[in-house]
């Protein structure tokens, strides 16, 4: 049997047919189970050294990045090593949140056994404590994609992101606010995670381990607060730096949150992805239906590799859904055979360069903020 993996390289462009999740039988969407079942077999058998050699690479060099950018920054009353550092201490955070964080908390590396790097035992520089984060967007986000009503990613609860969503008022200042949102990303998605929204929506008081999940949140927002906005300036005071170097960890902390946001909103709000409906999914809904509803519910951001680094391979969007348990270095392996798979059954697999992915998101965001066109009544008699 030929093997099913191969470095097809950057992957672009969409299929040429339109099917829909509809459109499927049911034993074409067994097929698609069956075959990314083995794909992502293959993959397990064939994590190694060089795996976890990337890892604990990525992880070197976030350090260095950090310690480099807040060493440079503390003599930042130069031009020159105010931009240095601040570009170096940007970079270590993405490095944190994204390529490392994020895939750390989805037990990617939990196989090596280390337990500096484990799932159970990883801290980040982010708002949303781990253990939170891994309960709404493992626990809830990657088992109900797209569903509407119960992915509350789709949207992060405060925008109107698909036709079905019934619009409302609010929803026309939903562009303001969505950039309000990039800007603060991490305390948007702490305060999602902590359904803050849900909880006063409905009114229903915190309850007890809210309450202490919010207590724990504040600590840690006034921790990172403490160290970016009072200690790093304050180290810096001797040489008259403070301001410059207070305002270098302001814009790294702005510039992660807008990449992130970026990202993610590539990933899941761009014009042709689908979402679905509760009642269109079987109550014992198989693998493979769950498989083409991450196919179809994702896309991706085409590049060289550095940006997909920098995306935490979050530019694989599609297939982190798919297999979202497998070292985000593999992604660009598999990617080549899921498009096949999509090309296979006359799926569209969404994959554009990340200006084009990043205008597509917005433009949903602004097309969808309007009160829905209604046809004129036809005129009778």
């Amino acid at each position: 049997m030929p093997t099913l993996l191969h470095d097809s390289g950057p992957v672009s462009g969409t299929a040429s047919h339109h099917r829909s999740y509809a459109d499927l039988a049911p034993a074409e969407v067994e097929e698609i189970g069956r075959t990314l079942d083995a794909l992502r077999q293959e993959v397990l058998d064939s994590r190694g050294s060089a795996d976890a050699a990337y890892i604990r690479r990525m992880i070197a060099v976030q350090r260095c990045l950090e310690v480099a950018g807040r060493v440079v920054l503390l003599g930042s009353r130069s031009r020159t090593a105010w931009w240095l550092g601040t570009a170096s201490l940007t970079l270590s955070k993405v490095l944190d949140n994204m390529e490392i964080g994020h895939n750390v908390l989805h037990g990617q590396w939990d196989w090596m056994r280390d337990p500096r790097i484990h799932s159970s035992t990883w801290e980040w520089d982010h708002a949303s404590a781990p253990e939170q984060w891994r309960r709404a967007h493992n626990d809830r986000h990657h088992v109900n994609t797209n569903v509407l009503g119960e992915d509350n990613d789709l949207g992060y609860g405060i925008l109107r992101v698909d036709e079905a969503q019934e619009w409302q008022p609010r929803h026309l200042a939903q562009p303001l606010l969505n950039l309000l949102n990039a800007c603060f990303f991490e305390y948007g998605i702490a305060m999602y995670d902590l359904d803050l929204g849900q909880t006063l929506r409905e009114r229903t008081g915190f309850a007890p381990q809210q309450k202490a999940e919010m207590r724990a949140t504040g600590k840690r927002v006034a921790r990172a607060a403490l160290r970016d906005y009072v200690l790093h300036p304050l180290l810096s005071a001797p040489t008259g730096s403070w301001r410059p170097t207070l305002a270098a960890n302001v814009a790294a902390n702005v510039a992660r949150n807008v990449w992130s946001h970026s990202v993610i909103m590539c990933g899941h709000f761009p014009e042709g992805v689908e979402t679905f409906e509760v009642d269109e999914l079987d109550e014992h809904e198989t693998r493979g239906w769950w498989y083409v509803r991450q196919m179809l519910g994702s896309a991706d951001i085409s590049g060289p590799w550095l940006l997909h680094v920098l995306c935490g391979n979050l530019s694989h969007q599609i297939e982190h859904h798919v297999f979202p348990d497998l070292p985000s270095n593999r992604y660009r392996e598999v990617a080549g055979p899921v498009r096949e798979l999509f090309e296979r059954h006359g799926l569209t697999y969404h994959s554009r360069p990340l200006l084009r992915q990043v205008a597509s998101a917005w433009h949903k965001v602004l097309r969808l903020s309007v009160p829905p066109r209604t046809r004129a009544a036809t005129p009778t008699g």
